[in-house]
């Protein structure tokens, strides 16, 4: 009886943020389609304008959750820039919570309607979700040979001649680091070796294509690169061997006590353009965050284990950036779920906004 107590009472930690968070979808999509059908008949920098707000109100919401309500710690090492700035945010992948990683710079730089995602393909079936991420500027993409360039490259060079804002999100890696998937690693070390580059142990060797294609497709737009680099506390085993970065069940379960991210800001003068000289300077890069993460997990230091170097602040995020989001979306919802016609047009827009996105995410790139 008190097991079970014990373990629904963990689980509900992760079920009510997750049910608000997929709850009040519906209401988001109803409220933005209502929006994009206004528009219709108005600029299209208008409407950009306007749906990123929107955009930053339901990702406000989302970082309630996983910083208020989780009460984590997120320690910055660096400098934020105070003004906004058109980049591309390149970090190493760890989890899904990597995702949110970027949401919580973004807030602290009042940028969070600008995040815009490059995403691997699968992901635009989600439901609702995968649909509304590409129309807000999210770009889907093929691994290797099925890669396509051509429709990554026109959607950018679109938005820019837009002069839409650009905070945009790529994870060079193109997969999860995994301590548990050998063979992945292996298989990622074998590479480097096969192009002559230097093998690194706790990320993945980058892959540069997309990442170049954003550089390249939008470097009149660019003023920057952020290269950031995420470590999660708690993520070591009783042999002081890394175990696997907490998923977003894990995160909101509060099994997360503490986020280290090093920040460093590269302007667009200093990033080389030829792919050549580009694919070296990535992985340089990466071979910087390779030397951080190895320091972070395995340093027989104590004053250098569990930390990046220089000066970390404890950076809180204020509650009232968040809650009256969770406040809004949730009075936008909750009405149409006391009647039996707002349930109903509850259940269809998850049912048609599905079917509707999937046909939109296939017909356009």
């Amino acid at each position: 009886m008190l097991l079970s107590l014990v373990v629904h009472t963990y689980s509900m930690r992760y079920w009510f943020p997750a049910a608000v968070m997929l709850g009040t979808a519906p209401a988001y999509l109803l409220s933005w389609s209502s929006w994009r059908l206004l528009s219709m008949v108005l600029p299209a920098r208008l409407y950009h304008s306007v749906d990123d707000r929107v955009y930053s109100v339901y990702q406000s919401m989302i970082l309630f959750f996983f910083e208020n309500y989780t009460g984590v710690e997120v320690v910055i090492y660096g400098d934020i820039p105070k003004n906004k700035e058109n980049v591309v945010y390149i970090s190493n992948h760890q989890c899904t919570v990597d995702w949110i990683i970027a949401d919580m710079l973004a807030v602290r730089q009042n940028a969070l309607g600008h995040l815009r995602y490059v995403l691997k393909d699968g992901l635009k079936w989600l439901p609702l979700y995968g649909w509304y991420f590409s129309q807000h500027g999210g770009v889907y993409v093929k691994r290797s040979a099925k890669f396509d360039e051509k429709a990554m490259r026109n959607k950018l060079i679109s938005q820019t001649k837009l002069g839409t804002p650009m905070y945009l999100v790529i994870f060079p890696e193109g997969t999860r680091y995994n301590p548990e998937l050998q063979k992945v690693i292996s298989a990622s070390q074998a590479f480097a070796c096969k192009e002559g580059l230097a093998v690194l142990k706790n990320i993945l060797t980058p892959r540069m294509k997309a990442t170049h294609i954003a550089v390249d497709s939008m470097k009149d737009h660019l003023d920057a690169i952020y290269d950031i680099t995420v470590a999660y506390e708690g993520t070591l085993d009783s042999k002081g061997r890394r175990k696997t970065a907490p998923s977003m069940p894990e995160f909101l379960c509060k099994e997360c006590p503490r986020v280290h991210i090093y920040f460093e800001r590269i302007d667009m003068k200093e990033v080389p353009q030829e792919p050549v000289f580009f694919r070296r300077w990535l992985h340089d890069r990466f071979t910087v965050k390779d030397k951080l993460l190895t320091d972070f997990y395995e340093s027989e230091e104590p004053e250098r284990k569990n930390k990046f170097p220089g000066e970390g602040h404890v950076s809180p995020l204020s509650i009232k950036k968040t809650l009256p989001s969770l406040i809004f979306l949730a009075g936008l919802t909750l009405p149409m779920l006391l009647t039996e016609s707002g349930r109903k047009l509850y259940i269809n827009t998850w049912v048609y906004g599905t079917l509707v996105g999937w046909l939109w995410v296939n017909i356009r790139p």
